[in-house]
């Protein structure tokens, strides 16, 4: 298992690092992860995306599902048969945004030990024959850091970054008047704790976690606020589009009722 895991997730990005090293100026192992990173992004984007709009569309039906979980608290059988006409209503699997994260965890397991025992260089034996194979692969990166070593800066920034992608996230929602309420605000409560305590843990682990993999996930959580900015503003627009298609239907039918209305009168008054 462990072999086949190497083979199919650590091998490939440990080589396409490499390959990144070769080819910039200086052999700068940062800027080798960065462009890593891009390409890792870009391989699951589709996974990515969906489970950003999964993300989403649960947010905005919270308030729904906590009325049904008030109203149903007794009758758990009930309640799971209305959460599931909630989801077939609004077209949402509610296990859809969680499986892109399962499916890219390999690939955050496979980065980390990348940086643990693969910027080493007796690790370069598991080097495709098509790369290169560096003299030496330096860990050091802006001449100082060395990424194979925790980088404090990193994990702050890493900490701060994913606070912002939650917040965009967390946006304000409509509120629903409901009997729950009260059980709907403490869910809300609970919610912006966990905006600030998830990044909180973040800086706190990647205290300890080799440069190089902060370093990883800052820019996987940078790319992935710039991706959420991109959807989010798409759907307004396109939300915007439909209202104008709509309010224009409205004020030609206005206009047409009136047109009626005139002849209509015309000829009443012939």
């Amino acid at each position: 298992m462990v072999s086949l895991l190497t083979t199919i997730f650590y091998q490939p990005i440990f080589n396409l690092l490499v390959f990144f090293y070769n080819i910039v100026p200086g052999n700068d192992i940062g800027i080798a992860i960065i462009l890593m990173t891009v390409v890792i992004k870009l391989l699951l984007l589709p996974l990515s995306k969906k489970s950003i709009k999964s993300q989403k569309s649960l947010q905005e039906l919270q308030p729904k599902m906590d009325k049904i979980k008030k109203d149903y608290a007794n009758n758990k059988e009930e309640m799971g048969r209305k959460m599931m006409e909630l989801y077939a209503e609004h077209k949402i699997n509610p296990f859809s945004s969680c499986l892109p994260l399962l499916i890219q965890l390999p690939f955050l397991i496979a980065v980390f030990h990348v940086f643990r025992a693969g910027l080493s260089n007796g690790s370069l034996d598991l080097l495709y024959p098509f790369i290169s194979k560096p003299e030496v692969l330096s860990s050091v990166t802006m001449g100082e850091l060395d990424l194979a070593k925790p980088v404090i800066i990193f994990a702050v920034l890493a900490g701060i970054s994913q606070f912002f992608q939650a917040k965009m996230m967390n946006r304000k929602k409509a509120s629903v008047k409901s009997p729950g309420a009260k059980d709907e605000n403490m869910a809300s409560a609970m919610n912006k704790q966990m905006m600030y305590f998830m990044p909180i843990f973040t800086v706190f682990i990647g205290m300890s976690l080799p440069g190089g993999l902060t370093l990883y996930w800052l820019v996987t959580t940078i790319l992935t606020i710039l991706q959420q900015k991109f959807i989010f503003s798409s759907e307004e627009n396109s939300g915007k589009d439909q209202e104008a298609i709509q309010n224009k239907k409205v004020v030609e039918g206005e206009i047409v009722n009136k047109e009626k209305d005139q002849k209509e009168q015309i000829k009443e008054s012939k």
